[in-house]
């Protein structure tokens, strides 16, 4: 997302930005990939595990109208939103004194007695109070005014949009990339910091929040159709959504650097992401290894950083040592158009995806691709209704190392056959998945809302140039 809206920004240079970006905490302050474009005019960061900086005051109870949107929000019935962003922007409140105070504490009983009396309470207090703690966090932040509130997911960023919206007018649009919701629901069922009922109640909490922003929104977007769907069945208002596919830049995939005349007797198998769990890196190192023993003239490389998650990354270390697989590199940080030309294919195990652009970089340098059935990328391979181009890979369950494993013997087998699915996506991605499309419709709709607002709008839209940051590894 980060490459996304950087190039987004930068390729409406007449339009000014001011970025709200939500960070963990403030070791991370200032710390920017990219340089900032010129038309960036301000950056503010919420913390969300931020201490709290306001000083102790004598403590001062909800009123009515207060108390009853404090209660709203915990027991889920027509949350009043407007009368809690008055509440936490009228004055600084101490989170500590709130959290730890007799409203707080009233209100949770309530909630508990309604539905959890089963369970220990002072395990559902101390939950609920590390639940609402970044939420009452966020609803603190100063909003910079702004005439379009445009954020690229629900959760926090919802709720900050639609603060926005309410104090400074404007309007609100929200683009998802992935379901956020339920992208936060699939986390949290296989999380093990979560446990039983407490797994259902940050996922009401999550839905909650999306349902925020969808009722203010003007706008909904989402990359593809099953997407669009998916934000209807969440509540969505099906009159505000609308697709707008991704793009990439096909043409800074040409040209690469190919195989040398030594290695083209191996068969290069190439993965762009990071090293995380939702990555599911650890059935591609199993796949690899089963399709290995049957196929030499296998490799490898899994481009991308690991240090978002150590623990995994040195589990999947481990795991191909422990498994004795030869030829399997880690680049780490790297500019993947160096390897994207040496590949004989692509590979993308993920078990939670949008609609990935590393497919359509694959694509744009004619790679075949091996991906999970997740997002859109059975669309991209396999095409959508009315696309004619052809296969442009092999869809996989997910965490099925049977089927990955043969997706990867059946295209190192086949030379023709990975030529013609790469020249397939090439011509897919070329036609449908460009960048100077993706950039004409949001300039429509930023227009269309300038208009709406009476705004002047100065019409100038640049492709973004080919700066990147210095661990750029590709569009993961």
């Amino acid at each position: 997302m980060s490459s996304w809206a950087h190039g987004l920004i930068r390729s409406f240079p007449k339009q000014e930005f001011v970025i709200l970006a939500i960070v963990a905490n403030r070791e991370l302050r200032g710390k920017f990939v990219y340089e900032l474009p010129e038309n960036v005019v301000e950056v503010h960061e919420l913390y969300l595990d931020d201490l709290d900086w306001c000083r102790r005051r004598r403590k001062s109870r909800m009123n009515k109208k207060e108390y009853q949107a404090l209660r709203s929000l915990l027991l889920g019935k027509q949350v009043e939103w407007e009368a809690l962003i008055d509440y936490f922007q009228k004055k600084k409140r101490s989170l500590n004194d709130l959290l730890m105070g007799e409203d707080f504490l009233n209100a949770v009983t309530e909630f508990y007695m309604l539905n959890y009396s089963q369970i220990v309470f002072t395990d559902f207090l101390w939950t609920m109070r590390s639940i609402y703690l970044p939420l009452f966090r966020t609803l603190q932040m100063k909003i910079p005014k702004a005439d379009v509130y445009h954020c690229l997911c629900t959760g926090y960023a919802g709720v900050l949009g639609c603060m926005g919206k309410y104090i400074h007018g404007g309007r609100l649009m929200v683009s998802e990339h992935g379901i956020y919701t339920r992208e936060r629901e699939e986390e949290l069922i296989r999380s093990k910091w979560v446990q039983g009922i407490y797994k259902n109640i940050w996922i009401e909490q999550f839905h909650k929040m999306s349902k925020m922003a969808y009722d203010r929104a003007e706008l909904v977007t989402s990359l593809y159709g099953r997407a669009r769907e998916l934000q209807v069945d969440l509540e969505c208002p099906q009159e505000k959504t609308m697709v707008i596919p991704n793009g990439i830049q096909v043409e800074r995939f040409q040209g690469l650097l190919g195989k040398t005349e030594a290695e083209e007797e191996e068969i290069y198998v190439g993965a762009v992401f990071r090293v995380t769990p939702i990555k599911d890196v650890k059935t591609l190192i199993q796949a690899f290894g089963f399709a290995k023993e049957q196929e030499s003239r296998l490799k490898l490389w899994i481009m991308g950083p690991w240090d978002n998650d150590d623990g995994y990354a040195q589990e999947c270390f481990d795991m191909v040592g422990v498994m004795g697989i030869s030829d399997v590199i880690f680049t780490g940080k790297v500019d993947v158009r160096e390897y994207y030309g040496k590949m004989d294919m692509m590979i993308l195990t993920s078990i939670s995806e949008g609609q990935p652009l590393t497919i359509l970089e694959s694509f744009a340098a004619h790679k075949p691709v091996i991906a999970t059935d997740v997002g859109d990328c059975s669309g991209l391979i396999l095409g959508n209704e009315g696309d004619r181009f052809g296969e442009a890979g092999i869809i996989t369950h997910i965490m099925n190392v049977g089927e990955i494993t043969q997706a990867i013997l059946t295209l190192a087998r086949d030379k023709r056959r990975r030529m013609q699915m790469g020249e397939n996506g090439y011509h897919r991605v070329t036609a449908t998945y460009r960048m100077e499309t993706m950039l004409h419709a949001y300039g429509e709709v930023y227009k269309d809302f300038a208009i709406s607002m009476q705004q002047p709008w100065l019409e100038e839209i640049i492709e973004p140039a080919e700066q990147q940051p210095e661990d750029y590894v590709g569009e993961v």
